[in-house]
Formats: structure tokens, C-alpha cells, sequence
């Protein structure tokens, strides 16, 4: 039995296997987070660069102290602000693999992965024996003598992964694990990630916060993603349903669709300018006059030099604002005329390069010149909004 406030190592009696509720203010920057973690799953957090998704890391990892808030782990309270609760980084039972490997240069492979278990009182053959195992694990025993200068970056990052690991950490928090690595290292450590993270065989998966940019990492590694912007969580939900159906500007960028928003209206949305976007209403009906969003890839917009006529309901007129080749096509971003919707901004239409020629026959396609975008309203999906 026990009274007062609780210590670092008391259950709390709350549900989740990990559970945050966190405030950060630095200068003119505000993270205010709520999130909550099941045990064995796997968590992406994406946003762009400003958005808090390291701020958010250093506070679960114990490097940052929130303003106010609590960080709850398996039942262990490691931060609670209101009771002066803070437990240490190593004591916390979390580990973190970084952009950049950060290994100690002096020592070995083996040696900076035994590094952790040695300073937890493990003896020196033991922590050996284990940093070993982990290097086979991650694909590197036989690098087990090299220092840091004598591996390439790919196999750096495998052996800081291993050192990672060597705590037995509850959870792990991977930190944009594949930045810096170049083309030909980064599928290879994604697949060992996928491997080591989610367990062998679909057996038990580490419980793991994953920073990331890359929608794959996403794809490949995660149960769930929650989309950070702005310091606050303004989308979250199953891998799938995100990238398919986002909520929010900055996850259909990630994922390669347009995104228009507006307000829920019959048939469709209408925009703020007052034109109707037609498309499907898919799943959660959008409530006509709330917040809503029309959803399509840049693979279901026909580009036109002239006004199109015939079976695509939606159509809009646009200046041509770059091109860009993406493999087999070419990504034409859109831009408003003068005087045009702005909702047309970035709008993305990707066409082969025949096509491309051909809308350059009568006069060269380059930026300014004026385009029709047009889209069928069964390729869009209408859901509701962030609020």
C-alpha cells in the first residue's frame, strides 16, 4: 500500500503500455502532445521539420523535461511534473537510435554495443557475449573488431542499432534511423529494421516510436501513424487509413495524393471560393458545412491545353508551375492564375513524357503557361476534416 504522490518505479493503474501527456514551450514554439501506445506496437510519427517530432523523442527519452505533463512506461511513472517526478535517461528502460550512428570512436563494435550492459553492472564477459549476439542479429558479426573509421555508414548504423538494443530497452525510440544513409545502404537497413522491430517470423514486436520523413519507413515498419504539426497532433490512425484517406495537408503530401479542403456539401465539398468539388463520399460522411477534404492522386488528373468537354466533372483552369520527372512520368505542379482559386496551389498531375510532348506541340510547355486540370468524381474520396 502506498500513499502520496507515485515514485518512479509505482504502477499508476492507467490503461496503454505507454502513456504521455506533455507540454513543451520554447521560445515561440509549443509542443503539446497526448499519446498513448499499446504494448508490442509500432508508432511512426511524421511531420514537417518544426513540427516537435524531436522534442516529443527527448522527453520520452529523458532529455527533455516538460513543462508540465507525465510520461508513464509499462506502469513506471519516468516524468510527472506535478509530483518532481524525473527519471534519469539510462534508468528509464527506453533506447534510441539516432540520424547518425554516434558510436564512441576508441572503441570496437562489440565494445560499444557491451558498452550499455556494463555500465547496468553486467560483467565484461557477459556484455561481450551479448554484444556479439547482436551484431549477428543485425547482420555485422564478423565486423565485431572494427572501430567506427574502419565501417562504412550503413554498417555503423546496424552496430548502433545493436547498441540500441543491448538494454533490452521496453521501448525504442528510432530517430530517422535511415537519413543519412545513401540509396544502396537504406532498403537494406529498413528490412533488418523491419526484422529485428517487429520480431522474427511475426513473432512479439518491440514497442517503438519511429521519427521518420519517409512514407516506406512507414509503410514497412509501422501499426499506426500520428501526424505532428505544429507542435500539436492534428491526424492519427492506422498506417493504412493515413496514407490512403489523410486528414491533413502534410500526410497527403507525404503520400503523394492532392488534397483540397473545404466544407462538406451534397455530392462532394465546396471551397472556400465557392466551387464544388465532386467526389465520393467514403466511409465517414462528411457533415454538410464542416470541415471536410477531397482526396485524389496525381495519376487521375487529365491535363489539357483547351478546356476539356465531355465526362470529368471537375475541371479547373491553372498556370503551370514546374515539372518534374518522376521515373516513368512527369509531375506537373500547378500554381493559380491571377485571380484563380487558390485552393489550386500545388495541386500535382502526373503524365508520361508523350503526353508532355504532346501538350507542348503548338507552343513549349514551361512555367506560366496556362493548363486545364481535369478530374472524374469517382477518382475522389470526400472525408471530413482535421478540426
Amino acid at each position: 500500500m502506498s500513499t502520496g504522490a507515485p515514485t518512479a518505479a509505482e504502477p499508476t493503474g492507467r490503461g496503454g503500455f505507454l502513456e504521455l501527456t506533455a507540454s513543451v514551450r520554447r521560445r515561440e514554439f509549443t509542443l503539446d502532445v497526448s499519446l498513448t501506445v499499446a504494448r508490442g506496437e509500432i508508432v511512426a510519427v511524421l511531420g514537417p521539420n518544426g513540427a516537435g517530432k524531436s522534442t516529443l523523442l527527448g522527453v520520452l527519452a529523458g532529455l527533455l523535461r516538460p513543462d508540465e505533463g507525465r510520461v508513464v512506461l509499462d506502469g513506471r511513472t519516468l516524468t510527472d511534473t506535478g509530483s518532481g517526478v524525473h527519471v534519469p535517461t539510462h534508468q528509464r528502460g527506453v533506447g534510441l537510435l539516432a540520424q547518425q550512428a554516434l558510436l564512441f570512436p576508441h572503441l570496437t563494435a562489440v565494445a560499444n554495443v557491451a558498452f550499455g550492459p556494463r555500465c547496468h553492472g553486467v560483467s565484461k564477459r557477459a556484455a561481450a557475449d551479448r554484444a556479439r549476439d547482436l551484431l549477428a542479429e543485425v547482420d555485422v558479426a564478423e565486423l565485431g573488431r572494427r572501430r567506427p573509421s574502419q565501417l562504412s555508414g550503413g554498417q555503423a548504423q546496424r552496430v548502433a542499432l545493436a547498441r540500441a538494443l543491448a538494454g533490452e530497452p521496453e521501448l525504442l525510440l528510432l530517430d530517422e534511423p535511415l537519413a543519412a544513409l545513401d540509396i544502396d545502404s537504406a532498403p537494406a537497413l529498413r528490412a533488418l529494421l523491419r526484422r529485428v522491430v517487429r520480431g522474427p517470423d511475426g513473432g512479439v514486436a518491440r514497442t517503438a516510436l519511429l521519427v521518420t520523413h519517409d512514407v516506406l519507413d512507414a509503410l514497412v515498419l509501422a501499426d499506426r501513424v500520428v501526424v505532428l504539426t505544429g507542435g500539436s497532433i492534428v491526424e492519427q490512425g492506422a498506417t493504412r487509413d493515413v496514407l490512403t484517406r489523410p486528414r491533413s495537408p502534410f500526410a497527403a503530401r507525404i503520400a503523394g495524393l492532392n488534397l483540397v479542403p473545404g466544407l462538406g456539401a451534397p455530392g462532394g465539398l465546396r471551397t472556400a471560393d465557392g466551387t464544388v468539388v465532386a467526389g465520393l463520399h467514403t466511409g465517414e460522411d462528411p457533415v454538410a458545412g464542416a470541415p471536410a477534404v477531397a482526396v485524389f492522386p496525381p495519376a487521375a488528373v487529365a491535363v489539357f491545353r483547351d478546356r476539356p468537354h465531355g465526362s470529368p466533372r471537375n475541371v479547373v483552369q491553372v498556370r503551370l508551375a514546374g515539372m518534374e520527372p518522376r521515373g516513368e512520368v512527369v509531375r506537373l505542379r500547378a500554381e493559380p492564375l491571377d485571380g484563380g482559386p487558390a485552393w489550386v496551389a500545388g495541386l500535382a498531375a502526373d503524365v508520361t513524357p508523350g503526353a508532355v510532348a504532346d501538350l507542348g506541340a503548338a507552343e513549349p510547355l514551361s512555367p506560366g503557361v496556362p493548363l486545364w486540370y481535369a478530374v472524374k468524381a469517382t477518382e475522389v474520396q470526400v472525408h471530413p476534416a482535421v478540426r
